[in-house]
């Protein structure tokens, strides 16, 4: 990674995916990334991307009205083909199908977010009026169901937390790295734990981000946008430990802003942060799957126990629309109104 802003550095790397993915979709394709190019963030505009390219093999693939010719020589004329049967049929190949000799199955929340983008693709252009209508918006998309939220209790928090320091339960091997990592490690659980930050926000911290006298981070959210997250004591003594490490190393060029540094000193990658969440956190817990996202939940919840307050819970964790943190902690309601009920005494004991 060259000198430039870590975050900048990132969206060129997406768009020259982006760009990449392209080659494998229909010319006629660019007009609609174009069009989403001021509203939506790169990441997201890939994402879109991928979709649509299982769509398009799968007309390509499953359709016979469709076979008669490669991906790329489809024209804006072949959507007007489609009719309501091929997207039921779309919805039941997302549910099992194979790619490069690999079965690929999708959850309802998978075929959901598949046939979405779909929608928006086929929006677009009966928006600009190349379309008649949008034959997507015929198949209802698929009810999702309630999940329960997978985060960690208090008491798991601290035997993670003790785990870190300790490095109980490793072999010879892990122990050898961990007597290297340990310190940064716990910066990172206590950072990821104490703020409810995402993974990426943590790893794209630079030294400037970090203001200690006002224990507060800057971070970018998604949508680009930058933010103020603030920390207790106790992140604020596991950062200022790192912090004391890391002045002993030396950065990789280009990587010398970075506050979360590699055993190669370079950047943290969230790869690593999410193998070392699940290095740790396997160690704790064998009936949840956690992951950084898990840790968000962790402190999500804890904090909206704590005040009952949802306008906050998703001021703090970036969330531009309050439904979707409702939607995320909804189960937290009972646990609210029992506890309403316990903090009301009709007769002083």
């Amino acid at each position: 990674m060259n000198g430039q802003n870590y975050h900048e550095e990132i969206k060129k790397n997406n768009i020259l995916r982006l760009r990449e993915l392209l080659q494998e979709l229909p010319p006629f394709c660019q007009d609609f990334f174009m069009g989403i190019e001021d509203t939506m963030e790169s990441r997201t505009r890939i994402g879109y991307a991928y979709d649509l390219r299982i769509f398009f093999e799968f007309l390509h693939q499953e359709r016979p009205i469709f076979r008669e010719k490669p991906i790329r020589e489809f024209v804006i004329g072949d959507l007007k083909r489609l009719d309501r049967q091929d997207i039921l049929l779309y919805s039941e190949y997302l549910s099992l199908y194979e790619k490069d000799g690999v079965q690929i199955t999708n959850d309802e929340r998978g075929k959901r977010r598949k046939l979405a983008s779909l929608r928006t693709f086929l929006n677009y252009y009966y928006q600009h009026g190349e379309l008649n209508e949008n034959v997507a918006t015929r198949v209802p998309l698929p009810k999702l169901h309630e999940k329960e939220i997978v985060r960690l209790e208090a008491d798991e928090v601290a035997v993670l937390l003790d785990q870190v320091e300790a490095g109980a339960k490793m072999t010879k091997s892990q122990l050898k790295f961990h007597e290297k990592t340990k310190t940064r490690d716990l910066a990172i659980l206590s950072l990821l734990l104490g703020t409810g930050i995402r993974v990426s926000e943590c790893v794209g911290l630079d030294l400037s981000d970090v203001d200690f006298q006002n224990m507060a981070v800057k971070v970018r959210r998604k949508g680009g946008y930058e933010d103020v997250v603030y920390f207790g004591e106790e992140v604020q003594q596991a950062l200022s430990a790192y912090l004391e490490q890391r002045s002993h190393l030396i950065p990789e060029s280009g990587h010398e802003k970075a506050f979360f540094l590699s055993l190669q000193n370079r950047r943290m990658a969230v790869r690593s942060v999410e193998n070392m969440v699940k290095k740790y956190t396997s160690l704790v817990t064998t009936t949840k799957k956690i992951t950084p996202h898990k840790l968000r939940s962790t402190y999500g919840t804890n904090l909206y126990q704590e005040t009952g307050d949802i306008y906050l819970v998703a001021d703090v964790l970036g969330h531009k629309d309050v439904n979707t943190t409702r939607k995320h902690y909804a189960a937290m309601k009972d646990y609210n109104k029992r506890k309403a009920a316990k903090s009301v005494r009709l007769r002083e004991p």
